[in-house]
Formats: C-alpha cells, structure tokens, sequence
C-alpha cells in the first residue's frame, strides 16, 4: 500500500499528538506526588490510624479506597468503605491533625460514580488550564 503524504502526515501527526499527551500526562502525576508529599508532611495522624477509626464507622467494612486531601480548607483522609450486603460506599472524612470523625456518608453506586466523573472532569479543566 502506497502512503499519500496526507495519510503520512496524519500518522506522524498521531505520533507527535500522542507523545505531547503522554509528556502532560507524565507532569501532572509528578505534580500530584509532590502534592500528596506536601500533605503527607502535614498530617499528624497517620493513614492506618485514620483507617482504623474511619472502620470503626462502618463495622464489617473494607476500605476500597482512600487519599489524603484538603475539604474546605481542613486536612483530611478520605476513606471510601464498602460494607458486605449493600452496594452503598460508606465515606468517611477523618481529621489528618486531630483524628475526629469530620463526616460519615452513605452514597449509592450512581453517587459515587457521578462523583468520580466530576473529579476526572475538574482534572482535565485543570490540565487545560495549566496549558494556557
């Protein structure tokens, strides 16, 4: 098969598109190290500890994931907990200099992938923000 020159300009232009991607996407991992470091070196309660009282909210519970993050203006962990028997996540905010229980919440599947959208949305806004 014979390349035309548009058809070789797409494929190179795939190449280079797809490298600039990957180099953006490779920065914005290093920026969110470096921020989960900076939040690390500010809490005083450890994750497992936060874990442990963030279990104690949801007997029986499994943490399915968790992060260290800043909600309106307080440090905290963040601990999404599923429970044998229901598909609801249970999420739990624990105070990251205190240890007290900031907030428990039952949020169904739909919530929680809403919330996960929005996340990834904001993300994206970010990154593009950070390009102008």
């Amino acid at each position: 098969m014979k390349l035309t020159p548009l058809m070789t300009a797409l494929v190179v232009g795939g190449f280079v598109g797809s490298a600039a991607f990957s180099a953006v996407a490779e920065e914005h991992i290093k920026e969110e190290k470096t921020e989960s470091a900076k939040l690390q070196a500010q809490a005083k309660i450890t994750r497992a500890d936060a874990e442990k009282i963030a279990l104690a909210k949801a007997p029986g519970g499994t943490v399915k994931g968790a992060e260290l993050e800043n909600e309106d203006g307080k440090l905290v962990w963040s601990f999404d907990i599923v429970t044998p028997g229901t598909k609801d996540i249970t999420e739990v905010l624990v105070d990251a200099q205190t240890g007290a229980v900031v907030s428990v919440e039952k949020e169904s599947p739909e919530h929680e992938a809403k919330e996960k959208t929005e996340e990834k949305h904001k993300e994206h806004q970010d990154t593009d923000d950070d390009k102008e």
